[in-house]
């Protein structure tokens, strides 16, 4: 009966992610990562090995590259900024060891923030927001990854 489920699954043009053979399994703990050598690199990064684990028998490697900007958005009638968006591209390529390119692509979001407190609690919701849009971009980099990585690779 499990075997005619997952066929009825597989015909349908969807299948587990993390189930057998599924893309997420043949990235699971298999990557080697290449981020920013920054704050938000290590935040990216930190993600990014959450979902992935870390690499324990390697076969394919992430190279990503972060690029924010930020834009004022909400602005009294003296041009104080009392908001801000952040946004935020990540450029990514994954590789075999050998150096074959297995998928490409960006991945771009945004974040916002607040600057109606005190000088300490703007400089912290920057921060946070920071967080928050690597962690957003990590996210989507691995959804496409899991898109673009045929499943059962590397097993």
């Amino acid at each position: 009966m499990l075997a005619q489920e997952q066929a009825q699954r597989r015909q349908c043009g969807f299948a587990p992610v993390y189930g057998p053979g599924g893309t997420g399994s043949a990235l699971d703990r298999a990557v080697i990562l290449d981020t920013p050598a920054t704050s938000n690199g290590f935040t990216l990064r930190q993600r990014l090995q959450d979902r992935l684990g870390p690499p324990e028998a390697p076969r394919y490697r992430l190279a990503v590259t972060v690029e924010t900007e930020t834009k004022r958005i909400a602005l009294t009638r003296n041009q104080d900024t009392r908001r801000y968006n952040l946004l935020g591209e990540a450029q990514y390529v994954l590789t075999t060891l050998d150096g074959t390119t297995v998928a490409s692509g960006s991945y771009d979001s945004f974040n916002s923030y607040s600057s109606t407190g005190t000088t300490v609690a703007t400089d912290s919701a920057e921060r946070d927001a920071y967080r928050r849009l690597m962690v957003i971009l990590a996210d989507g980099i691995l959804d496409r990854l899991y898109l673009s990585v045929p499943a059962g690779a590397g097993e």
